[in-house]
């Protein structure tokens, strides 16, 4: 059950950004061989994540990511969730969030964010809606407007996006799309 205030914010957000180990992954690196025989690093998302990011394309809601870590796999993932903000490489998140605010014209009360840990309490603090999820910090969780029942990298992601949906009346359409029942969510 989702409390009322939690779902008047979510129904004010434009624009989902989030962390990417431990929130869009489970937080494990995986370091593997390229065809050079170079380590590179890699990273496993969740699919049922990947499909509700493209809903929330679809229904206008933008999507991003501010990561402390460069990545590949995160580039890559962000590509193809169509994802319009991709920033990596940054421990400092603030002035990223700024910028981003500036490039969207959005105020902090449209954005949530999602986040696991220290570096994620910044911008928390800031989003219209905080979320962390089940495998966050406790600090993180007691910091937060909502804490995931599912961890990073295992549909903590799809749980927002759903959320998001429902809030802003788009859940039904999803439903119906593929051939649910109304109201059988």
């Amino acid at each position: 059950m989702i409390a009322p205030e939690i779902r008047e914010r979510a129904a004010r957000i434009r624009l989902l950004l989030m962390d990417v180990d431990g929130v869009l992954t489970d937080g494990k690196l995986y370091n593997v061989p390229d065809g050079e025989g170079k380590l590179v690093e890699t990273k496993a998302f969740d699919s049922q994540d990947g499909i509700a990011l493209q809903w929330l394309y679809r229904c206008g809601i933008a999507t991003g990511l501010i990561s402390g870590r460069v990545s590949a796999a995160a580039e890559e993932r962000a590509r193809q969730c169509r994802m319009a903000y991709v920033y990596q490489g940054h421990l400092e998140k603030i002035p990223i969030f700024e910028e981003i605010l500036q490039k969207s014209g959005l105020t902090p009360e449209q954005v949530a964010y999602a986040g696991d840990d220290f570096t994620d309490i910044v911008v928390m603090r800031r989003a219209g809606l905080a979320v962390a999820t089940a495998n966050a910090r406790p600090e993180v969780k007691r910091m937060a407007h909502m804490v995931t029942k599912a961890e990073g990298g295992r549909g903590a992601v799809r749980e927002v996006a759903e959320l998001l949906l429902q809030a802003q009346g788009h859940w039904q359409e999803i439903l119906e799309k593929y051939g649910l029942e109304k109201g059988s969510a």
